[in-house]
């Protein structure tokens, strides 16, 4: 049985306001009705981490490592995953949501890299010393990074990423909640950019639009009304720049679909058809076979 919208809703706000455990935890209860009702709610929406891995850290397929360097002065940190197998080939930027760099998204890029690509998934918290263990504690660093930031390490990578010895120069990024919002700010940024994915992100700043010259593919949730919302005007934006762009909205979809940690929220058939849809259309922009 679903739970009660009012909980998934909640959840959203706890996550992306965000809210004080505390706070959030009175008015879960508040909606459950019991202490053990609400326990049941959160089994189904925290991440749980061990029963979504799909790849195995050591894989055969795959090769991983952490990634600790400096590019033109910017300091990065990371988790990086390369095919075994094939030539020359393009690299992703792997973005994370607002809990960081976190054994989800490793398993993202470790699936990443198995579908052909160098695959970095980068801490951008690395300026506040990096991702911490809590997810609270590493949801409340968000608002101290600036877009300024986040752009420079976005670039590094990018850079990075291109002028490997196995990198055929062209470069995309795919991003989720706050990484598909920065997927946006780096396509108003960084020209260099040959294709980015937008997983239920905000837009960048309209004004910027024209700077795009990535071809971008923006997926969102058909029940996450706040980027709904936004989607008119940023198509609005994209088009009267000439922009190169796909949106689509997945119907009777939650915030989050993509990430299977969460039972709830995650949608096995918007997922695969997500995925598909990514890889096809990152490979098709980094020339990556």
């Amino acid at each position: 049985m679903a739970l009660d919208r009012r909980i998934v809703e909640l959840y959203d706000e706890y996550t992306h306001k965000p809210l004080d455990r505390r706070i959030f935890m009175n008015r879960l209860l508040a909606i459950a009705g019991s202490a053990a009702a609400a326990e049941a709610a959160l089994a189904l929406l925290e991440p749980n981490y061990a029963s979504a891995q799909q790849i195995a850290p050591d894989d055969a397929r795959i090769a991983a490592s952490r990634l600790d360097t400096t590019i033109d002065g910017v300091a990065l940190k990371g988790y990086l995953v390369t095919p075994k197998a094939g030539a020359k080939r393009g690299g992703v930027l792997v973005i994370h949501e607002n809990r960081g760099l976190n054994p989800h998204i490793e398993d993202i890029t470790r699936r990443m890299a198995l579908e052909g690509f160098t695959a970095l998934g980068l801490d951008f918290l690395n300026p506040l010393g990096g991702t911490p263990n809590d997810p609270d504690a590493a949801r409340a660093l968000f608002p101290k990074l600036s877009t300024e930031t986040v752009v420079a390490q976005g670039r590094a990578a990018l850079k990075y990423l291109a002028s490997r010895p196995d990198a055929n120069g062209k470069v995309g990024a795919v991003g989720f909640c706050w990484g598909g919002g920065a997927v946006n700010d780096l396509a108003v940024s960084a020209p260099e950019l040959a294709a980015g994915v937008v997983f239920y992100g905000r837009s960048p700043d309209l004004a910027k639009v024209p700077q795009i010259k990535a071809r971008l593919l923006i997926q969102q949730a058909s029940r996450d009304a706040r980027l709904v919302q936004m989607l008119p005007d940023y198509e609005k934006a994209l088009k009267a720049a000439g922009a190169q762009y796909e949106a689509i909205v997945y119907p009777d979809v939650d915030h989050a679909f993509m990430n299977d940690t969460s039972a709830e929220r995650y949608n096995a058939a918007a997922a695969k058809q997500a995925w598909a849809r990514t890889v096809a259309f990152l490979k098709a922009g980094t020339g990556t076979a």
